[in-house]
């Protein structure tokens, strides 16, 4: 049996592989997905070049070698040159179609790409002031194409131009400021075409050595006080994800898409909500996010590993009961705010004094409740549900305090005496309301979330007491304890067949090694 198998990132040993959280079985898939599917574009680099010639007008350009190409967690974006050897260069941006749930849910390739080129297209027209890369084009995966205006002829532009006034003058939706195009893509992966940022470097470069750092602090959330105030400016009437349709008019009519969800279904883990889902109140959004909760417990073949694990999280999962208490009626149906839920030190870029001079990776942004908006839990240092009481809550809770006490300054500024944002933001901190969302938009620390800082709040002896989960996890739903004990069989047929993995590794490596 081989000792280790290969991950997108490092390796990882069977005894490891057996004790983890997370679908392994899923996991171990990635390296030999990455491969077809960067040899797949790799072979087809001819048609990436003639796509971004095709939307700048120009008759060459050239990919960058290979080692060049910038692979994210969900997206890999592959530089082009425009008219080599013009130094002239762009950002090819394709999702990753193996980590975002389009085998098991066809479609979400091109969810995510109509959401995140409305979310470009918004921000560009409604906050000009918010520093975004542009976005020259992109295209869909029906071959669907679109193209900045600024990148085709003057008549193109004219009769688009003209197009727009006329839908106006009939008050029908006009287009976005993106040409729709004809285009014969043979590509069929969809992708965005962005520009460079050019100021500043990624925030992450400099986050942990500099942290402590009180001014770079201060530089750090007076921008990312303007950047949400900004936003909030423009007040959206439901909850859920702009997106683009066929005519290239933005509608607020896709579900609220973030990261979470497409990294359920990519497990094979339904989240529950589909695509045209969205919502007119808060507690209805919600409830569905902890559905998704739910279905994970009955989908994900490891999601419980013992009986006591089981109904801890079942336990966990009664915080629906609780939901009152953590959300107000006076923001029930807004106002809804649109909210960046990606934003962390990757995706922001900073200069040297930590002013944000460019945010990137607008995939995951949605219309959420003015609740949500919260201080980022990234200040931290520290993953969300590894904040424990002690020094690190002490630590975090100050720099909340500081990061709020700027937002208020700002919002000042910005509005005058007649604050609204700041004292909601410093209200969802002092209940635990705060604790209470991240927990939602946790599948993995949901759990350890709900016991370090919502439970304590209603009874701190509770956190202790084996009796209350085994209770209180019945009321879970009817048959709690049969679903318990179908997931642990449900585990160890997992366990065999993660045993079976690395048994046939072992066997293919052992075989190269007779042939050679």
């Amino acid at each position: 049996m081989s000792d280790v198998l290969p991950l997108l990132k490092g390796t990882i040993a069977l005894e490891e592989a057996l004790e983890e959280d997370d679908n392994l079985l899923v996991q171990l898939e990635y390296p030999r997905q990455k491969y077809e599917f960067y040899n797949y574009l790799f072979t087809h680099e001819a048609e990436i070049a003639a796509i971004v010639a095709f939307h700048f007008g120009v008759s060459k350009c050239e990919v960058g070698e290979a080692k060049t190409w910038m692979s994210g967690s969900y997206n890999v974006c592959i530089p082009v040159y425009i008219n080599p050897p013009s130094d002239l260069r762009v950002l090819f941006r394709v999702p990753l179609r193996y980590k975002v749930g389009e085998a098991n849910s066809p479609g979400n390739v091109d969810e995510k790409l109509r959401c995140e080129a409305a979310s470009y297209a918004w921000i560009r027209e409604t906050c000009p002031n918010i520093p975004i890369p542009f976005l020259h084009g992109f295209g869909f995966p029906d071959g669907q194409t679109f193209t900045a205006p600024e990148n085709v002829s003057f008549l193109t532009r004219l009769r688009w131009y003209t197009r727009k006034i006329v839908l106006s003058w009939l008050r029908i939706p006009p287009p976005c400021q993106y040409i729709r195009r004809k285009y014969p893509d043979t590509l069929r992966t969809g992708y965005l075409i962005i520009g460079y940022v050019t100021s500043g470097s990624m925030f992450s470069n400099s986050w942990m050595a500099l942290r402590h750092d009180e001014n770079r602090r201060l530089n750090l959330f007076r921008s990312l006080a303007r950047i949400i105030l900004s936003l909030n400016r423009s007040p959206l009437p439901r909850i859920g994800s702009l997106t683009l349709d066929h005519e290239g008019v933005i509608t607020l009519t896709n579900r609220p898409l973030t990261l979470q969800l497409q990294s359920l279904e990519n497990e094979g883990i339904p989240s529950g909500i589909s695509r045209n889902s969205t919502y007119s109140a808060a507690d209805s959004y919600l409830l569905d996010l902890l559905m998704c909760h739910d279905n994970r417990i009955h989908h994900q073949p490891n999601s419980i590993h013992d009986e006591d694990d089981g109904y801890q999280q079942l336990a966990a999962l009664t915080m629906r009961a609780i939901l009152p208490q953590f959300i107000s009626r006076d923001y029930r149906h807004g106002p809804f705010v649109f909210t960046l839920t990606d934003l962390h030190q990757s995706n922001i870029f900073v200069d040297d004094k930590w002013n944000i001079t460019g945010l990137i990776d607008l995939e995951w942004a949605c219309s959420l409740p003015i609740e949500l908006q919260s201080s980022p839990y990234w200040l931290s240092g520290r993953s969300v549900d590894d904040i424990e009481h002690g020094e690190p809550l002490e630590t975090f809770g100050q720099v909340v305090t500081e990061f709020l006490e700027t937002f208020e300054r700002e919002e000042r500024e910005m509005v005058g005496e007649a604050l609204y944002q700041a004292p909601i933001m410093k209200k969802c901190w002092d209940t635990g309301s705060f604790w209470y969302f991240e927990a939602l938009h946790s599948p993995k620390g949901l759990y350890r979330i709900f016991n370090e800082h919502i439970q304590r709040l209603f009874c701190l002896d509770h956190c202790r007491m084996r009796m209350f989960d085994q209770i209180v996890a019945l009321y879970w739903g009817i048959g709690a304890a049969k679903v318990v004990e179908k997931k642990i069989g449900e585990e160890e047929r997992y366990k065999n067949r993660l045993r079976e993995a690395f048994g046939k590794q072992s066997l293919g490596v052992e075989a190269e090694r007779t042939c050679m």
